[in-house]
This record gives structure tokens, C-alpha cells and sequence, in this order.
């Protein structure tokens, strides 16, 4: 179990983030997948294909470190460490080509061998930061 849903946490990140390969979120995450965040919901693989476009979007280079991944029963936590250039608007933001880096701790349940739901937290002040948001009006 362990070694499967740490499986799904590398195909997530390797593939569809790093990648690019979306199709594989419909191949992680269930039809019911929903996703609790301190800056939104998604609701099925669709809307997880809308956040890691936007992301993409804003910072073309993206590339996710997957630094720990840590399952216990039906849950796999793993800690990130997110890194791009924003090429892209980003949550009002114009392109600003800084490279900046940001991390976080993502806890997914696991059913039937796919995502089923998923809480998160990551350091969004610290990337605004990067960005000098606090400059923005």
C-alpha cells in the first residue's frame, strides 16, 4: 500500500506538474476527488487540471522537488518545494521574471488507488513576497 500511494504523490508531481502531463491527473485522482485549501476547492480531476495550469501558465519553469512522502493507512502526506520564474500573471500579479521558490505540505486519502480527497497548506506570504506583492496596488 505504502509504495503505491507514494507511487501516486510521484506521478502527480513528476508527470503532471514537472511534465506538463495532464491526462495523468485523470489517472490519480477519482471522479469524486475533492480538494480543501486555504485558497480554494477543487472538485474533480478537472478543476485539479485548471490549478496546475495556472501555475504552469504563470511560471512556465515550474519543477516540484518532492523533499518527504510519509503514508500511514489511507493517507500520504508529502512536503514540496515548488520552483519557477513568473513568466505569467499570477493572483493579480504581472509577469515579474523572478525566480522564486515556495513550499508546502499536501495530506491525501487514498481509495481504490486514487486520490480520493486532499488538504494543503503552503507558504503562499513568503511567494508574494518573492514577488513583491506588498508593492503591488
Amino acid at each position: 500500500m505504502a509504495g503505491e500511494h507514494e507511487n501516486l504523490v510521484r506521478r502527480m508531481y513528476e508527470e503532471a506538474w514537472n511534465e506538463g502531463r495532464l491526462d495523468v491527473i485523470d489517472e490519480v485522482c477519482a471522479p469524486d476527488y475533492v480538494g480543501v485549501g486555504p485558497y480554494g476547492n477543487e472538485l474533480g480531476p478537472e478543476s485539479v487540471k485548471r490549478g496546475v495550469t495556472s501555475r504552469r501558465d504563470a511560471f512556465p519553469d515550474i519543477h516540484v522537488t518532492i523533499e518527504d512522502v510519509i503514508t500511514e493507512g489511507d493517507k500520504v502526506v508529502a512536503r514540496l518545494t515548488f520552483r519557477g520564474t513568473q513568466k505569467g500573471e499570477f493572483q493579480g500579479i504581472q509577469p515579474t521574471n523572478k525566480e522564486v521558490a515556495w513550499t508546502g505540505i499536501w495530506i491525501y486519502r487514498v481509495a481504490d488507488g486514487k486520490f480520493i480527497e486532499r488538504w494543503h497548506n503552503y507558504d503562499m506570504h513568503g511567494l508574494m513576497e518573492q514577488l513583491n506583492a506588498s508593492q503591488i496596488e
